[in-house]
């Protein structure tokens, strides 16, 4: 019997930083930006920095942001879940939620990675370019923008406002 596709976030768990089972769904009703970081990128001061400052900015207001360390490009995520935690939490003051390292492509990837790929996502064709690709998630659950790792977070503030019902 073919198991059935989500049709939202909602329907998917994922692991907490923990290895705990979490239920997506426990978000229902937020706007959410998901993330694949890495510590050892290029990108990762800006990044961090960024999200910081949109999730303070907002989180009172309805938006989540889950970031899902992954190893797949360069190498640039090595460390154990707990380091990369510590890291984030220690260097950034990231207050956001950090999961379980995940792939995000191929065989392996995690099951929310293969439904926020499955999108009418045009020139970016399935997979995950590199690490800080971003895609926003509306209060239903569904994806409904993709961005580039080299997007500024912050270049997103009006697509979050516009979800958010903010002017």
């Amino acid at each position: 019997m073919a198991t059935k596709e989500p049709e939202s976030v909602y329907e998917i768990s994922i692991e907490d930083a923990k290895g705990n089972s979490l239920e997506l769904s426990q978000y229902k009703d937020k706007v959410l930006l998901i993330v694949n970081v890495a510590s050892k990128c290029g990108m990762t001061n800006s990044n961090y920095t960024e999200l910081n400052e949109l999730f303070n900015k907002y989180k009172d207001k309805g938006l989540e942001i889950l970031a899902f360390p992954c190893n797949q490009f360069g190498e640039e995520e090595p460390g154990t879940t707990d380091q990369i935690t510590d890291f984030v939490c220690t260097r950034f003051k990231s207050e956001f939620p950090i999961f379980n390292k995940i792939e995000v492509n191929g065989e392996n990837a995690s099951p929310l990675y293969k439904f926020l790929k499955k999108g009418k996502w045009g020139i970016f064709g399935d997979d995950i370019q590199w690490n800080f690709a971003k895609f926003l998630v509306d209060k239903n659950g569904e994806a409904v923008e993709r961005y580039y790792p080299t997007t500024s977070p912050l270049t997103l503030e009006h697509d979050i406002k516009k979800l958010l019902n903010i002017s």
